[in-house]
């Protein structure tokens, strides 16, 4: 039985060869300061654009059809619980913010992007289980430079932010509903391959996780004169070694299992482990890895531990055994990193502030996107950069004014920031009165506010978490022969309490209306219903009655 699935398994592989699909699934472990551990995992799928997704091997139909008919050129979809600590960490492989965010570019034949807009959430919403159905034009903003595409665009005489739509929900919690519809995606879905490694019990337990789909258009070579569609499907993990008890990591500890083999569908399976900090022999890698290579990318050289595996059904336990030593690495801060906070006291004004500071010797251009909802009015006479109203350190501002319950507040910012520098930006806010239907079932936890994004060009890109290239293999936006290195970051979120009227006063009333109205309600009906019959003095004593009377006279 297993012999014929392997070779049902071969079948399509040959299959899917011939009809230009492949897949490939990745996993990338590397040690973080503060006692923390990084994993992730990667699973790309390319697929011919020609199909459109007609006829599907490796990729999955439901999303495809999704993507063909929405003519959407490029996505991006995540789901975060938890908060990516880039001081400390550095930069994770893929950035995302606090609850769900979703962006996309649509094609230049759509004539109303806003509908499909709407239409694209309200399925993705469906086929994930989450709660993007609640994007509408109120949360929904067209970024102007803070956002590009990743992948190839077709070719149009509309610039490509106006195709672009972004919005996010800080709110949207991340539970097993949203991880078992994304791993039905992949082409062995969780029964083979490191997809089986992602037990909902242990992912849910640690400091930070994030499952993103990220689709877009790539060259099938360096020509480019064919283009594929790149399905890439990424799982995000932080652990405490305080949670698993321990300073030595495995499979076992970190998944609750080991790793079934490869999947028979893949055209590689290989596992990632960053040894740069092992230069003292801090730990030690169970079982040896079948290589070791430097990685250059960024501007840093990045010793890493490669193991292909196979699909031979071999139980695989990876793990590191820590060996004691006398020599303490101290992180080193990445090029930027920034902090972003609340400001104000009572129930009419506030502020935001957002801290952006330069670590590098050479001044960076950055730009910041704000996007504040319609019920927190921000306004740009208050905006102060370093405590100045009219800074020079601004070289660009685009101001969109919200709309009360139409659209959202949507400020970018094109700043230089100096070289060895902390730059402080603050925008004061009101607070509004919403109507009783507009509060949350916890309105006095109080309303969340979406990340602030952060798009820069850095000098230097040692703090990224990069791997080398074969192929497709763990795209990122650097580029190893550039000058520069894009990159877009996504602050800490935030969360205000607006003036919430007394939600417990209706409850009372209510009660105390209802107690009245009862006690009242039960004599009045007792007096109204029934009839007032007056019982005879003599009547006659039963035979049983005289003997219980009897038997109670003899006893006392």
């Amino acid at each position: 039985m297993i012999s014929s699935f392997l070779t049902f398994m071969v079948f399509l592989t040959v299959v899917s060869t011939v009809y230009g699909d492949d897949f490939k699934e990745e996993i990338f472990i590397k040690p973080l300061p503060q006692s923390h551990l990084y994993s992730y995992f990667q699973f790309t799928t390319l697929v011919n654009s020609e199909n459109s997704f007609s006829h599907t091997h490796l990729s999955p139909r439901s999303l495809g059809e999704i993507i063909s008919r929405f003519q959407v050129d490029e996505l991006h979809l995540t789901l975060t619980e938890g908060q990516w600590r880039h001081r400390q960490w550095g930069y994770p492989v893929i950035d995302a913010a606090p609850g769900a965010e979703l962006y996309a570019w649509f094609s230049p034949e759509v004539t109303d992007i806003d509908e499909q807009w709407r239409k694209l959430s309200a399925t993705l919403s469906g086929l994930f289980c989450a709660s993007l159905n609640f994007i509408d034009n109120f949360n929904t903003i067209t970024p102007q430079d803070a956002l590009y595409p990743t992948g190839l665009l077709k070719k149009s005489s509309t610039p490509s932010n106006l195709l672009l739509r972004y919005a996010s929900l800080p709110r949207e919690i991340v539970c097993t509903e949203n991880l078992t519809p994304w791993k039905k995606l992949l082409p062995c879905e969780s029964s083979r391959g490191f997809s089986a490694l992602l037990n909902s019990r242990m992912i849910h337990n640690t400091n930070y996780h994030s499952i993103a789909v990220h689709v877009r258009n790539v060259c099938a070579s360096k020509e480019c004169k064919e283009t594929l569609v790149e399905i890439k499907q990424t799982v995000s993990l932080v652990y405490d070694y305080k949670i698993i008890n321990s300073n030595d990591w495995s499979f076992r500890k970190l998944f609750g299992q080991g790793l079934p083999g490869a999947c028979p569908l893949s055209s590689a399976s290989t596992i990632y482990v960053d040894v740069s900090s092992n230069d003292t022999q801090s730990f030690t890698l169970t079982p040896p890895p079948d290589k070791v290579v430097l990685s250059q990318r960024g501007g840093s050289d990045t010793h890493l531990a490669v193991y292909n595996i196979k699909a031979d059904g071999q139980m695989v336990n990876i793990g590191a055994k820590q060996n004691p030593t006398e020599k303490l690495h101290m992180p080193i801060p990445p090029p930027i990193y920034f902090n972003r906070y609340v400001l104000g006291y009572g129930k009419e004004f506030g502020g935001i502030v957002t801290e952006i500071t330069n670590n590098h010797w050479t001044p960076i251009d950055v730009v910041l996107l704000e996007n504040a909802p319609w019920w927190l009015p921000i306004q740009t006479s208050t905006l102060r950069v370093n405590g100045e109203a009219d800074s020079k350190l601004i070289k660009s501002m685009f101001f969109s004014p919200g709309r009360s319950r139409q659209r959202p507040y949507h400020l970018e910012i094109m700043m230089s920031l100096p070289a060895r520098s902390t730059t402080t930006i603050t925008i004061d806010f009101e607070f509004v009165f919403l109507k009783w239907q507009e509060y949350p079932p916890d309105a006095n936890h109080g309303f969340y506010i979406g990340s602030a994004l952060i798009s820069a060009n850095l000098p230097i890109a040692k703090s990224y978490t990069s791997l080398p290239i074969e192929g497709i293999t763990f795209d990122s936006v650097i580029n190893a022969s550039s000058p520069w290195y894009p990159a877009v970051f996504r602050t800490n979120g935030a969360m205000v309490s607006l003036p919430t009227p007394d939600f417990s006063m209706p409850y009372n009333v209510i009660c105390l209306a209802c107690t009245v109205v009862a006690l009242a309600f039960g004599p009045l009906h007792n007096i109204c219903t029934k009839e007032l019959v007056l019982k005879p003095v003599g009547t006659p004593v039963s035979l049983t009655q005289k003997l219980l009377n009897l038997f109670k006279r003899k006893r006392d």
